[in-house]
């Protein structure tokens, strides 16, 4: 079996990457493909035309359409799956999740595809584990990380930047996106290997979870 994986960032590439590695055996193979942010779903999304962004929802109608095709190619026996994970940020869940299954109906060979969306960003996958946190950085903030609600709209990389970063979120904003950037990074290397996969409080990563762990079971 193979995996694709889109993702929007460096940071959730480098979760990934960990995670990966604890999840599937050698008989998967997988890659993983980082994004330039999450951008924004062409207007016209049967016109899989790259504007020029970087970005994952320009491209993605492209992606997955070429995916498909490629994936026509591969023996019966050698099935094949795209794994795309991008962040809710503000958007309303249901809404956004149809658009992402209307571009995906859209291709004309559509590949077998999981959408999975981290809400409300991707270090809420790291704060569904807070010992996992408290391990990586002993001296965390346990009153943040305790007033802190699974999958909640709260701008959730704060929340962690404020917990652990000397700086907190607010010196991390000042110094702009490389700053911040290059700190989430760092929490997603430290954090993700201390993770109880099984143990996990967010939502949104359990159903990342649960869908990786069907694809494994399936050829298992």
């Amino acid at each position: 079996m193979h995996i694709e994986i889109l993702i929007e960032d460096l940071s959730g590439k480098k979760m990934l990457e960990i995670l990966m590695q604890r999840l599937v055996g050698a008989d998967i193979t997988y890659d993983i493909h980082k994004y330039k942010g999450i951008g924004h779903l062409p207007k016209n999304i049967s016109d899989a035309r790259n504007a020029g962004s970087k970005a994952l929802l320009n491209n993605l109608p492209k992606l997955l359409n070429g995916l498909g095709k490629t994936f026509q190619g591969y023996e019966e026996n050698y099935p094949a799956v795209v794994f795309v994970i991008m962040d809710l940020d503000k958007n309303n869940f249901s809404i956004f999740r149809n658009q992402l299954l209307e571009v995906l109906d859209a291709c004309d060979t559509k590949p077998e595809t999981k959408f999975c969306i981290a809400i409300e960003e991707g270090e809420a996958w790291l704060l569904g584990d807070i010992n996992a946190i408290r391990t990586a950085y002993p001296n965390a903030k346990t009153s943040i990380l305790n007033s802190y609600e699974n999958d909640s709209i709260c701008g959730t990389w704060e929340v962690l930047a404020d917990a652990i970063h000397p700086l907190g979120s607010s010196g991390l904003k000042s110094g702009g996106i490389q700053v911040s950037g290059t700190a989430k990074c760092e929490w997603a290397e430290k954090i993700t290997p201390y993770m109880d996969l099984d143990n996990n409080l967010s939502p949104s990563f359990n159903y990342f979870y649960s869908k990786m762990n069907e694809i494994v079971k399936d050829i298992s």
